[in-house]
């Protein structure tokens, strides 16, 4: 067969199935990575105990842009290793084909129906949506940030004393904008926990990644006088992703005696950051989560689950989603039969889409929670703490990665790759009988 043809059939494949072929899209880019990072001069000082699972683990975790690890990526990986995950949460954190379809765009005016159906399922777009606009729009958006954030991290790690401050400050910047939350640091950015300027670019890169594409191109639009104002949508994510960081930030603070035993300056920034990055879906952290209450540590949980928006880099339940169980809980307070939020009604099919994302979002939860719970011996609240960090693709983790079994390790990557996908997607491309998705419209107001 040639490879046209076999181009053309690939192409068909996705169009009419593109969550299926989604699927195997993610799955081949992780089997990519974890190939490269099986060659041994992708490796520094791997330990003599490490396995071939290890390193698939390190490349599900990159690819579905989580950061858990179970080797220490910076005594484990040398400047290629690190490369290459790096290479693999930027694919990753950009969507599936992303990059291909842009490179395909500047080469020719179109793309194939097999690659549009596949970035709107990817970016999970409203019906109508230009793709070819919006893939422009995310690329130089990424490049963007990234950029401003790899110059904003180098001033801050040169000026904390880092030394070769470049290499680290291209890398947080690409992991914190695509919400990795891989760090070439031992600890994360713990040692950076009193450091304003390393804190402040960390949350820049966070949030501009995980408040989505689309609400960063409504804000765009609306800022140059394209459109009058922002949409209901984008008002909604902004709204409810800083109400829940100030929440998740309070509440840290009450029930964390660890964060407030800290000096003033730094009790509100490792509250905040812990917040904001529980949130996002970020993962880096600056307080050592092993030690934190059992209250704050279901406060965290709480964030995870919540998570970013539709059409970023974060993972989680999504804002939208929860907006439209707002919206279902303040109709029946009013005893209105109309499911309304702020004003405007909601139509149904969005609220079935809405709670069916919940209901697999939950199951799935539940259900891998109970299966690290069966196979590991270690506290039950920090198990699952590192099933919901999975499953979000947070990448924050109380210390257990490092000590999961065999078992533990294939369920905790299964979590990370459903967690990349989203649940409800993976349901939908393994049940359904054409592979089809709700779109953004179908999950927000």
């Amino acid at each position: 067969m040639s490879f046209s043809r076999l181009a053309a059939l690939l192409d068909r494949f996705a169009q009419r199935r593109p969550l299926r072929f989604l699927v195997v899209g993610y799955a081949s880019y992780m089997l990519l990575t974890w190939f490269l990072l099986l060659l041994p001069w992708a490796h520094e000082s791997v330990p003599p105990e490490a396995t071939a699972l290890d390193h698939l683990f390190m490349a599900v975790s990159a690819v579905s842009t989580t950061g858990l690890i179970t080797l220490d990526t910076p005594s484990a990986y040398n400047l290629f290793g690190e490369a290459v995950l790096l290479m693999a949460f930027q694919a990753g954190g950009l969507g599936y084909m992303t990059l291909g379809s842009f490179m395909a765009l500047t080469t020719r005016r179109e793309l194939s129906p097999g690659r549009e159906s596949i970035a709107a399922v990817a970016f999970t777009l409203p019906e109508g949506f230009d793709v070819k606009t919006f893939l422009r729009h995310v690329v130089l958006f990424a490049a963007a940030v990234e950029l401003s954030g790899a110059v904003a991290f180098y001033f801050a790690f040169a000026n904390a004393g880092v030394d070769d401050p470049l290499w680290p400050a291209i890398f947080h910047s690409v992991s914190g904008f695509c919400t990795a939350g891989f760090s070439v640091f031992p600890n994360s950015l713990e040692s950076f926990r009193d450091d304003f300027w390393v804190n402040a670019a960390a949350t820049y890169v966070s949030l501009a990644g995980a408040i989505g594409f689309l609400v960063a191109s409504d804000l765009y639009l609306t800022l140059v006088g394209k459109r009058p104002r922002t949409t209901l949508t984008t008002r909604i994510v902004l709204r409810l992703t800083f109400l829940a960081i100030a929440a998740g930030w309070v509440l840290l603070l009450l029930t964390d005696p660890g964060l407030r035993s800290l000096p003033p300056t730094e009790r509100l920034l490792a509250a905040g950051f812990q917040s904001m990055t529980a949130l996002t879906t970020v993962g880096f952290n600056t307080v050592p989560l092993g030690g934190l209450a059992p209250a704050a540590l279901l406060v965290t949980i709480a964030m995870m689950i919540l998570g970013a928006s539709p059409s970023g880099t974060g993972g989680g339940l999504k804002t939208t989603s929860l907006s439209a169980a707002i919206a279902v809980v303040g109709s029946l307070i009013r005893g209105d039969e109309r499911v309304c939020y702020r004003g405007t009604e909601v139509p149904p099919h969005r609220i079935h889409q809405a709670f069916a994302a919940i209901a697999f979002y939950l199951l799935t939860t539940l259900v891998g929670s109970v299966l690290l719970l069966v196979t590991e011996t270690g506290p039950p609240l920090e198990l699952i703490f590192e099933a919901c960090s999975a499953l979000g693709t947070v990448g924050i983790s109380t210390g257990v990665t490092g000590s999961l079994t065999t078992l533990g390790k294939l369920v905790v990557i299964t979590l990370m790759f459903m967690g990349r996908l989203g649940p409800l997607t993976v349901g939908l491309a393994l049940l359904a009988s054409r592979g089809e998705v709700p779109t953004s419209d179908d999950l927000a107001i």
